[in-house]
């Protein structure tokens, strides 16, 4: 009996599909990287350090090019990795729901085929973008079918590579030792929260970033402020709203509101592969006038703000100065003052790898950007400097030659890879491609290194195919033209 198409299958039959598409395409393929004699304890080939959505896709496309001694480390409880649960304050994703995100070209992988095979067709066409903690809900699920090897409550406290040898991770638990290393660690993961400096000496009672837990009831019946126009800070001024916040005030820098998102305008396969093929000068003036214009807030988030009568957008109204009176702050802006109960700073994030305390060890030697590329004075762009300069397969590269070796061997699969590669690795939508590019170069670098072992294996292989007994050698007289022509 055919199943109807308004009736949903169930995960069981999902996951039964999911697995005959990975047998018909061999997937995993079997193990092939020679094991490496290491007497300091436990080696892995590779270790990904974050366990959100890059690290288990990176981790999924290596398990997929046979390399399998490898673990995902996330400081965090499982099925709380990433943001999705714990600080993200959207009620949807931003990014459309058809996109593929980390399936791998894999069709009942994708979040689509998990949601209509729980909810059916119908659903999925009514949705309009995809509920965020279902999102955490599928990265669950996805992992679980993967049967992905990661490690909860790992704590990684220091990276070094070692001389000649694997790199070694300290951890809350102890050290781990792995031959390579890829940061998956966020959008913040070479830095942390970009706080203007005119409010870092404020109390920290008084302000939050909005990439911090924040105790949103706590702002019932308060004035707050929000700085910043994008996604993030209209989601943090309308979960404060939604608390019975007194007031909120949008404080704008801009005098207008950012309309266009320039890269999604352009985006394409030719973009997510080609952009890594750009000269470093047409690379910087991509990011350049998109930073200028500004990525803007999705529509349904700015309504969600607007909604409510005790919400301003301060257009033109930076913060000049702020200071505690009187138990609450005094926010003076060239619009006037304003007397605050709170501030939410959604300012970004700044790469800085210095500050983060398990990359002290490589971050004096990462090469940014403002030491391999001179923009013209006019598009000068600080932040843009910063960014790392990574090779071909997301690895950093040394600032001066010889200075740190294997630093090679640490990739830098987070948000600031963007400048180099694209935007592979700034969400969902194209990181099957990033995930894909990292671990194929990693495959090829391994297979590199370990070419002694392999051509060993090569030497010693002696499995006949041929068993002596699919043919009888002649051994009878050969004619001679002459003979046969006779």
């Amino acid at each position: 009996m055919q199943q109807s198409a308004a009736t949903p299958e169930g995960l069981p039959a999902l996951e039964a599909r999911l697995a005959r598409e990975l047998a018909l395409l061999n997937l995993p393929p079997r193990a092939w990287v020679p094991e490496t004699r290491f007497e300091g304890g436990e080696l892995l080939d590779v270790a990904v350090i974050g366990g959100g959505l890059s690290g288990l896709c990176a981790a999924a496309a290596l398990r997929f090019l046979g390399i399998t001694r490898l673990a995902v480390l996330d400081r965090a409880e499982a099925g709380t990795e990433g943001p999705w649960v714990t600080t993200a304050r959207m009620r949807t994703l931003r990014t459309a729901k058809e996109v593929a995100g980390p399936a791998l070209g894999i069709p009942s992988l994708t979040f689509r085929a998990w949601f209509e095979a729980q909810w059916g067709e119908a659903a999925w066409a009514a949705m309009f973008r995809i509920p965020r903690p279902m999102w955490m809900d599928y990265m669950v699920w996805y992992r679980r079918v993967l049967a992905l090897p990661v490690r909860n409550g790992i704590e990684v406290t220091a990276i070094e590579p070692l001389p000649d040898g694997p790199v070694r991770i300290a951890t809350n638990t102890g050290v781990i030792h792995a031959r390579r290393v890829v940061l998956a660690t966020g959008i913040d993961g070479l830095g942390g929260p970009a706080v203007p400096a005119v409010l870092r000496d404020l109390p920290r009672r008084f302000w939050a970033h909005s990439a911090e837990a924040i105790e949103i009831a706590s702002l019932a019946g308060k004035c707050v402020g929000v700085v910043g126009a994008g996604a993030s800070a209209m989601d943090n001024a309308a979960v404060a709203l939604e608390a019975g916040a007194a007031s909120v005030d949008m404080l704008i820098r801009r005098a207008e509101m950012p309309r266009i998102d320039k890269f999604t305008g352009i985006g394409s396969k030719g973009m997510a592969h080609g952009f890594m093929g750009l000269p470093m000068a047409d690379k910087w003036r991509f990011f350049r006038l998109a930073n200028d214009a500004q990525l803007p807030a999705p529509r349904q988030s700015v309504l969600r703000v607007s909604a409510f009568p005790n919400a301003r957008f301060l257009f033109g109204c930076p913060i000049l100065s702020a200071r505690e009176d009187r138990g609450a702050l005094r926010v003076e802006t060239p619009r006037g003052v304003l007397r605050l109960d709170f501030l939410i700073l959604a300012t970004g994030f700044a790469i800085a790898p210095e500050t983060r305390p398990e990359l002290q060890a490589i971050a004096p030697h990462i090469r940014r950007w403002a030491d391999s590329y001179t923009p013209p004075p006019e598009e000068r762009d600080e932040a843009l400097a910063q960014h790392p300069d990574l090779g071909p397969g997301f690895e950093f590269q040394e600032r001066h030659p010889g200075a740190c070796p294997g630093l090679s061997r640490i990739a830098c699969f987070t948000f600031p890879a963007v400048l180099s590669h694209g935007k592979l690795t700034s969400g969902i939508p194209s990181v099957s491609e990033g995930a894909r590019r990292l671990a194929e170069a990693m495959a090829r670098s391994l297979f590199v290194e370990d070419r002694a072992l392999i051509r060993d294996q090569f030497d010693r292989y002696d499995t006949a195919e041929l068993q002596g007994d699919e043919w009888t050698p002649w051994t009878g007289p050969l004619e001679s033209d002459s003979d046969a022509a006779a």
